[in-house]
Formats: C-alpha cells, sequence, structure tokens
C-alpha cells in the first residue's frame, strides 16, 4: 500500500542504487506548488520531518506543534489538497507529545513513529497508528539506562521489529541526560537497548535513524564523540559489536565534514552516503558550511561536494538523502538567496542544480526534511516554517511539490 520513506534511513536493500556524484554549479529552477500552508490551530504547525506516500498520492507526516492540544499532529494531505489530522498528541502521561520525526507504514496502513516528549515519564514514546485513527503507545522511554527523547524516526524489518535511536538516555554520566542509544523493539513492545553511547570512541548523540542491511547489520551516525568528538559512521552487528567505520574530524579547519545530523542510505555494493552540517573548508570559513560525502566499503571517505554557501546553500538539513533509479542525488539545505533554505540535485556527471530557493513567505521556509519522489519525478516535502498563514511568527509550515 505505501511506499515507504522514512525521515532518518532509507533500507539498504531499498537503495539498492550506484551513486557517484560530485558537485558541479549551476541553476535550473523548477516550479514549486505549495499543496498546503498549515494555520498553527488544529491543523497542526511546523513540520520539521520528511513524508512518505501511498499508492492513491496521499501524503503523510507529523507536525511538532499544533493539533487540539498544541503538541504535535500526524497528518494526510490528499491529492485535492484536503488535510485530515489523523491524531493529536496530548502530550501527557498516557500519549506522547512534539514528534520531530516522520512515520513510517506497513502493508496494512497502520503508521509507527516516535515522539520526543510525553509519555508516562516524559521521555518520548514510540506509537501506531491504525488506519481508522485509533493510536497505541507501543513504548514510554524511561531514560536512565534506556533511552530517552527520541528525534528520529524508525526502520521496520520483516520480523516485525521496530529500529531506531534515541539522542539522549543510556546510562552514560559523560553526556547530559546521557549519550544516546540504539534500540529494538520487538512486536510484543519488548525494547532492547542494542547500543549504549559513552561519548568516547564510540561516538555520542544520535540525532538520526538507522538503516538496516539484509544480514541484520544496523547503520547510523552520531553527532558528537569518535577519536576527535565531533561524529561517526558506526556500524552495529547482529550481536550486538558496535565498529565505527569513520570518524569525522574536528570542528575548525575540517575538509572532511564534522558534525553528521542526518542519516544514512547505501548504494548496491555497500557504501553509504550522507551529509555533515559542518566541515568542508570554503575559502574565508574555518568552520565550513558542510559536505556530502561517500564512504566505502573499506572505510574510504571521499567528499562529494563541499558546501559553499550563499546561493548554493549551506548546512544540510536533518533530512537523508534521496538517489533515483539514474544515480541522481536529491535533498534540502539551508541558506539560498534568500536564507530560507534549497532543494538540490546532484546528477552523476557532475552537475548540480538548485531546484528551488525558498524565499520565506507564502512558499515556504526552512526545509527541515528530506524530499520523497512520485513515480514522474515530481518531489515533495514540507518546510518547519512559511506559509504566510496562520498564527506562528514567520509561518506555520507548508507540504511543497516541485514538478519534475
Amino acid at each position: 500500500m505505501f511506499r515507504i520513506r522514512e525521515l532518518c534511513g532509507t533500507s539498504i536493500l531499498a537503495a539498492a542504487l550506484a551513486l557517484s556524484v560530485p558537485f558541479a554549479g549551476a541553476y535550473a529552477a523548477r516550479n514549486e506548488t505549495v499543496l498546503y500552508a498549515f494555520k498553527g490551530g488544529s491543523d497542526g504547525a511546523e513540520p520539521f520531518a520528511g513524508l512518505i506516500s501511498d499508492k492513491a498520492g496521499n501524503l503523510y507526516g507529523t507536525t511538532q506543534g499544533g493539533g487540539s492540544n498544541d503538541f504535535g499532529t500526524v497528518f494526510r494531505l490528499a491529492p485535492d489538497g484536503t488535510e485530515t489530522v489523523l491524531h493529536s498528541f496530548e502530550g501527557g502521561t498516557d500519549d506522547g507529545g512534539v514528534p520531530e520525526a516522520g512515520v513510517i507504514a506497513d502493508y496494512a496502513g497502520n503508521l509507527y513513529g516516535t515522539t520526543y516528549g510525553g509519555g508516562a515519564n516524559d521521555f518520548g514514546t514510540i506509537f501506531k497508528l491504525a488506519p481508522d485513527g485509533a493510536e497505541t503507545v507501543l513504548y514510554f522511554f524511561k531514560g536512565g539506562n534506556d533511552g530517552a527523547m527520541p528525534v528520529a524516526g524508525l526502520v521496520r524489518n520483516s520480523a516485525h521489529n521496530l529500529y531506531g535511536t534515541t539522542r539522549n538516555g543510556g546510562g552514560s554520566s559523560n553526556c547530559t541526560d546521557g549519550c544516546g542509544t540504539v534500540f529494538k523493539l520487538a512486536p510484543d513492545g519488548t525494547e532492547t537497548v542494542l547500543h549504549a553511547f559513552a561519548d568516547g570512541s564510540d561516538g555520542a548523540n544520535p540525532n538520526a535513524g538507522v538503516i538496516v542491511d539484509a544480514a541484520g547489520n544496523i547503520y547510523g551516525t552520531t553527532v558528537r564523540g569518535g577519536a576527535n568528538g565531533y561524529g561517526t559512521v558506526f556500524k552495529l552487528a547482529a550481536d550486538g559489536t558496535e565498529t565505527v567505520l569513520y570518524n569525522f574530524c574536528s570542528r575548525l579547519n575540517c575538509a572532511d565534514g564534522t558534525t553528521p545530523y542526518s542519516g544514512l542510505i547505501s548504494d548496491s555494493a555497500g557504501n553509504l552516503y550522507g551529509t555533515t552540517a559542518l566541515g568542508g573548508i570554503t575559502r574565508g570559513s574555518r568552520i565550513g558550511n558542510g559536505t556530502i560525502f561517500k564512504l566505502a566499503t573499506d572505510g574510504t571517505e571521499t567528499v562529494l561536494y563541499v558546501f559553499p554557501g550563499g546561493d548554493h546553500g549551506s548546512g544540510p538539513s536533518y533530512g537523508s538523502l534521496l538517489a533515483d533509479k539514474a544515480g541522481n542525488l536529491y535533498g534540502t539545505v539551508g541558506g539560498g538567496a534568500d536564507g530560507q533554505g534549497i532543494v538540490f540535485k546532484l546528477t552523476t556527471d557532475g552537475s548540480e542544480s538548485a531546484l528551488h530557493a525558498f524565499k520565506g513567505g507564502s512558499d515556504g521556509a526552512q526545509p527541515e526534511g528530506g524530499v520523497i519522489a512520485d513515480k514522474k519525478g515530481n518531489l515533495y516535502g514540507s518546510t518547519a516554517f512559511g506559509g504566510n498563514d496562520g498564527n506562528c511568527t514567520g509561518g506555520c509550515g507548508t507540504v511543497f511539490e516541485i514538478e519534475k
């Protein structure tokens, strides 16, 4: 029923694409249409995550604010532009609140996601939303040795286990509120912490979700920790053994990228692709505006592109990259001509184009999630702000389409 695209990770099997995407620099703007502008009331406000779609062309996502209780929503947007709030979070002890990640779906149409806060311990939840709108909280995070405050989405394997990360929790005293975890939630509701980060060589504070290969290996990124203190790419084997595949360099004068907030995708050869929020030194910058990188199976990292700032963007968003069958790469980044973000495309011949530069008014501002594509190649995503509609300073956010 659903074409599943998580905010923070694409299955290694589902992303079987051979990519080779250095950057050039050109503009080839496409037409952008705002499909929905949030008003900040019961309809929701400030969607920070990406979207998924079903065969009928409905789009599904979350807002971190708004809704009946102002703790966020899960929404559906029909092809005719009709928005339906499927669930308004209550933010209390029985329900979660403030979902910062998107949702995934199973073939029966059930939606699954996380909330950053709320729940019995106010450390966030994992929830399931049935097609009839009935919500079930599958797990309440406890903090401490358990995880806490998940900001990333989930992946689901054929055995119906859910996998994800929490930014905090895990029991380590090396980070305020813990250094984060990788967890598994079994169909019977049993949660297992597969790895608790310690802010040492193993990494700390994963902001993105994970991807899982056919052998059960788990891959992801951490924002902090590692040999240099500024993030890692890691692998967890099926037996729980963690291997750091790459350590990003220090924050200043870092050519290879630093501080990866986004998740990973992979190709059929097992190469991993992602972005860093900083690093990649450009003229006049000691910190850098971020990179796109490739990590080969032998651990060799290649910087495919260094964001230059200005019109060509800086600070890639929290959303993972999207690859098409031809090997083109798509994503979102901050900056741009008006400083409100860009949707970009990278082709295999090395050309880069800004498909749309947001202006911060009615067309939206600050796309924090990634994009998805339909069969025609049209792109869909959300902006956290803009839209010029509703009760939010700077706009309550939009859902947009960019034509092929």
